[in-house]
């Protein structure tokens, strides 16, 4: 399966769609008008190892929330990230059983590279 979650009004996300020119067979997901699972977080969450991991810490709201200043748990990372889309740490592209998260110049080469195995 080759999906990716991203922000379709997020100039970055709208940047590396253009880079990665993904085909038909991979399943876009914005998650603003799609909101995240469950089930769909705890499958990012398997390949990544944490949820931890897949927050953002850019997040606007991570600071007016307060929750710069609080120890957080992974509980919390996921309920968050559940609770507040911006708090994904995006894009997150799934390439059969990788994940690639965030938007590093690294990160997004080397998902474009599994994008275009054949």
């Amino acid at each position: 399966m080759k999906k990716i979650y991203h922000l379709s009004t997020c100039s970055t996300c709208q940047r590396i769609l253009k880079e990665l020119k993904p085909g038909k067979n991979v399943i876009l997901q914005d998650i603003k008008s799609e909101k995240i699972t469950a089930g769909q977080l705890d499958e990012m969450r398997s390949r990544a190892g944490s949820h931890e991991t897949l927050f953002s810490r850019v997040a606007m709201k991570y600071r007016s929330m307060g929750l710069n200043t609080m120890k957080l748990t992974e509980k919390d990372y996921r309920k968050y990230i559940l609770e507040e889309y911006t708090f994904l740490k995006r894009p997150v592209i799934l390439v059969d059983d990788q994940i690639f998260i965030g938007n590093s110049a690294k990160v997004v080469a080397a998902a474009k590279a599994a994008l275009n195995k054949k």
